[in-house]
């Protein structure tokens, strides 16, 4: 199909059938409202955008309804019963006056009555401030935000940079968004994702560590996140740089700090497990102290045995959905779903996600099989479809 320029490839579907209503008040991050506005939309959000006077000096209202394919609202002449179907309101940028006129309940425009509205109704409310860092650092901007937090707004603070602090990034925008939006949904989970590779010391500068970008796991976590999950990461070492909006990345590079972190966590009501990182199965026996010298011909490794994680905490986790990881390579596709379901049945696991190392990432090849307790198995020809074969099987939960 083709798209058309107004049109925008779906990215996800957390804000899927969810009313956003978009504040644009007047600072210049303004020029972002078309990025956002697009970004809104690949995650499905049906918008209603309210611009500012100000706002309106900066971005034209017919780039924003180009953006938003939505109806721009820029005076009291907008029809403003929308407001009442709405999911959440975000305003980026938020000025300060803004959220001023928001705190002493100000009408001086549409945006202040759409904020009332959703402040008298509980609508999750997100301000991302932007302003020169002057501003940002007069305590009268704290009480302020103090103030919006207190009557139950969300304030995400950006970056500190060139003298100002600016609007987070768009990717975070939809993220929080998404996450205000779906964290009060029936079963929402406490879960914990591993990702990555981890590493054996050989000496004090070398080691032993096999192959994971971490991209999986990040994918993984991000959407459970979006979609309104308590979502931990242990991440081992990797080459895919971690969203910056997930809220809790507890870096563990070797197995032994992973398994000790994971045996922490399981202290605590997790509800749901995503095994994904790849730990060594082998390490380093004894690992040199200072630098072993170079040039002293052939160097012997002997290696160990390391405890299977997912066996590991198999007794720990025994109440939670347990999801792992099997990759094999130069096996049958038969052969595969065999050795993901006896791994179902050694660490009793609630399914496996199966790959061929000579499938990754070819075209026309699937991202993977979903192996099941009863041995049954299902393509996920995509990233999307395993991120979303995952989440149905945590918003399931134990009770099957």
């Amino acid at each position: 199909m083709t798209l058309r320029d107004t049109d925008v490839e779906p990215t996800g579907s957390s804000l899927k059938n969810r009313r956003v209503v978009l504040g644009v008040t007047g600072g210049i991050a303004a020029v972002e409202t078309v990025r956002l506005a697009r970004a809104l939309r690949r995650e499905g959000a049906d918008l209603l955008v309210i611009m500012t006077p100000s706002a309106q000096r900066i971005i034209t209202p017919l780039a924003v309804r180009w953006a938003s394919q939505a109806e721009v609202i820029t005076d009291w002449d907008g029809d403003l019963s929308a407001l009442n179907k709405a999911d959440a309101v975000v305003v980026a940028p938020a000025t300060r006056d803004a959220m001023a006129s928001h705190v002493h309940g100000l009408q001086h425009g549409p945006l202040m009555m759409a904020l009332s509205v959703a402040r008298s109704r509980n609508t999750p409310t997100l301000f991302a401030p932007s302003m020169h860092l002057d501003l940002a650092d007069d305590p009268v901007t704290d009480e302020l935000v103090d103030a919006v937090r207190a009557q139950g707004a969300h304030v995400l603070w950006g970056p500190k940079e060139e003298g100002k602090r600016k609007t987070p990034s768009v990717e975070r925008l939809v993220a929080e968004t998404a996450h205000l939006v779906n964290r009060n949904r029936p079963n929402r989970r406490n879960v914990v994702v591993t990702l990555g590779a981890t590493r054996s010391a050989i000496d004090d500068v070398r080691h032993v560590q096999n192959t994971s970008s971490g991209a999986t796991g990040w994918s993984i976590a991000g959407h459970l996140h979006r979609h309104g999950h308590d979502v931990t990461c242990v991440a081992g070492i990797t080459t895919t740089a971690a969203p910056e909006w997930l809220p809790l990345v507890l870096n563990c590079p070797t197995p032994d700090a992973m398994l000790t972190e994971c045996r922490a966590l399981a202290n605590d009501p997790i509800e749901a497990w995503i095994h994904a990182a790849a730990v060594l199965d082998y390490v380093v026996e004894s690992p040199a102290e200072g630098k072993l010298a170079s040039q002293q011909g052939t160097l012997t490794l002997p290696l160990i045995e390391s405890p299977k994680h997912i066996v590991e905490l198999k007794d720990a986790c025994s109440s939670a959905v347990r999801i792992g990881f099997k990759l094999e390579s130069g096996v049958k596709q038969t052969d595969l779903i065999h050795r993901a379901f006896a791994q179902i049945q050694k660490a009793d696991m609630t399914a496996v996600v199966a790959n061929r190392l000579e499938d990754l990432g070819v075209k026309g090849k699937p991202r993977g099989y979903l192996v099941d307790r009863q041995g049954a198995h299902f393509v996920l020809e995509s990233v999307q479809d395993m991120n979303d074969a995952i989440l149905t099987l945590i918003e399931r939960g134990t009770e099957d």
